[in-house]
């Protein structure tokens, strides 16, 4: 019984936290960051980033948070808000030992400025990571990024699980050349429609 009364209670402050968000409380917002349930800190942290108040300390601090969902709630609110200094905190979380955080740090660096210095460690994570997402999250990444250090990793996820091939060929829009010519033709002939479809939008 007091298991659910306290997750009734961390709802409510979910719910409070989110609506002072909207108000543009900032101080009620920034209490919550020290709240015992981690889905209130992580809410908090989406509530800064909506009312235009999340800072490089709350990134910094978020990242160092024990809770998977707060750090991965840091990355989306990098990606919503650009903040200065907010890259090397999403390179820190690139090795993070959750796969979800990782997944959505990969995603996060697509979205913001500067983040050719992520490339190196996306393109490892595109061909090396064990898990499938978040070499589709790398791959996408890449590709939206578009440094040419990241080609490599890209076409060779071409030759990954259909979800992940179908990213890199969308992946490969930013670039030309004679290797994306011929990985967009083996896509043109790949078993997966999805991946067939893919490479036809880009070469019609």
């Amino acid at each position: 019984m007091s298991g659910s009364r306290e997750l009734a209670g961390a709802i409510a402050r979910r719910r409070d936290v989110a609506l002072a968000g909207h108000r543009g409380d900032v101080a009620s917002v920034r209490d919550a960051l020290a709240d015992d349930d981690a889905t209130v800190r992580a809410t908090a942290l989406g509530a800064l980033a909506r009312a235009g108040a999340f800072t490089a300390g709350d990134a910094a601090g978020g990242a160092a948070d024990a809770a998977a969902v707060v750090r991965r709630r840091v990355a989306e609110a990098i990606a919503a808000t650009d903040v200065d200094g907010g890259i090397d905190v999403l390179v820190g979380l690139l090795d993070d030992a959750d796969a979800s955080v990782v997944e959505v740090a990969a995603w996060a660096c697509g979205e913001v400025a500067r983040a050719s210095r992520a490339v190196a460690l996306l393109a490892r994570l595109a061909v090396d990571h064990e898990d499938a997402l978040v070499r589709e999250a790398a791959v996408a990444a890449l590709g939206a990024i578009g440094d040419p250090a990241g080609l490599p990793a890209i076409l060779h996820a071409t030759s990954d699980k259909p979800a992940v091939r179908r990213r890199a060929v969308l992946a490969l829009a930013p670039f030309d050349g004679p290797d994306v010519d011929a990985a967009l033709a083996r896509a043109r002939t790949d078993r997966d429609w999805q991946v067939r479809q893919a490479a036809e939008d880009l070469t019609d």
